[in-house]
């Protein structure tokens, strides 16, 4: 065979880094949700936890100041920027409150450098950097928002049949 007789390969799909890998419609609605579902569970059934005196001693013995106020509030942020991706409204905000509840959880809860015994030294370096990719989650959320089958796309969408009908001419 020679080179004039060949098809050239063709391939079937985009390697730009925002498009989704998998190429049918169902799925790539679907995928995003799952995402939210499944990222925003772990702050939902941990916040409750930042409301209870243990949570609050063991922030204090972390050095953590006004552990009594700020604990809590952590559990706030948890648990507002947890329903807000679990929902997809508001994603982008919900996912900028979980970066503000985990930068400073992650400082000064999982400080795995000044850890003396090897063991919690560890067990924080594992805790540290699951909060790290944590963070790069909420980060995506805060960036992308919350995906097509959301309740912020269902309000565009309404908007945008709004404003369509605005437009119209009246018959």
């Amino acid at each position: 065979m020679t080179s004039a007789t060949t098809k050239p390969i063709e391939i079937d799909r985009d390697e730009r880094p925002t498009q989704p890998m998998i190429r049918t419609r169902d799925a790539s609605r679907v995928v995003p949700l799952v995402a939210r579902v499944l990222f925003a569970s772990i702050f939902l059934l941990a916040a409750p936890h930042n409301f209870t005196s243990t949570a609050i001693d063991a922030a204090a013995s972390q050095g953590v100041p006004l552990p009594g106020v700020l604990v809590p509030l952590s559990g706030v942020l948890a648990a507002a920027g947890g329903m807000s991706v679990l929902f997809g409204y508001k994603a982008k905000v919900g996912g900028f409150l979980l970066v503000l509840f985990l930068v400073p959880v992650t400082l000064f809860m999982h400080r795995f450098w000044s850890a003396t015994d090897p063991q919690v030294a560890q067990w924080q370096l594992v805790n540290f950097l699951k909060n790290v990719g944590l963070t790069g989650g909420a980060l995506a959320f805060a960036y992308f928002g919350a995906g097509p089958l959301s309740a912020d796309a269902r309000i565009a969408r309404m908007h945008v049949r709004m404003q369509k009908d605005e437009t119209a001419p009246s018959a």
